[in-house]
């Protein structure tokens, strides 16, 4: 992604210190942000009730967005598998 001048990051509610172990576990090879209280979340529409183990809860929709140098967001994936992420994204800057 850095031969086509795109940067790559993750956005979740964990403190750094809990994003540091899940980086250093499986080895992301991009920065992540944290966001406790939600605030970016909520602004990009992924924050919210969602079922999980037949329970309905409150928590992050996995989403993927490819936002352009001014802001403006190109594309967006919600409820995205981590494995589609780095494929669509491919597929998406083909286009471009």
């Amino acid at each position: 992604m850095k031969k086509m001048g795109v940067a790559m990051l993750g956005i979740s509610p964990d403190v750094p210190a809990q994003q540091k172990k899940f980086d250093e576990k499986y080895k992301l090879g991009f920065p992540l942000l944290s966001d406790p209280d939600h605030r970016v979340a909520s602004d990009y529409g992924v924050w919210g009730e969602k079922k999980m183990f037949g329970k309905t809860i409150e928590g992050i929709v996995r989403s993927a967005f490819l936002i352009d140098e001014a802001g403006s967001i190109l594309d967006a994936w919600y409820r995205i598998s981590p494995k589609e992420t780095v494929p669509k994204l491919a597929k998406a800057l083909e286009v471009l």
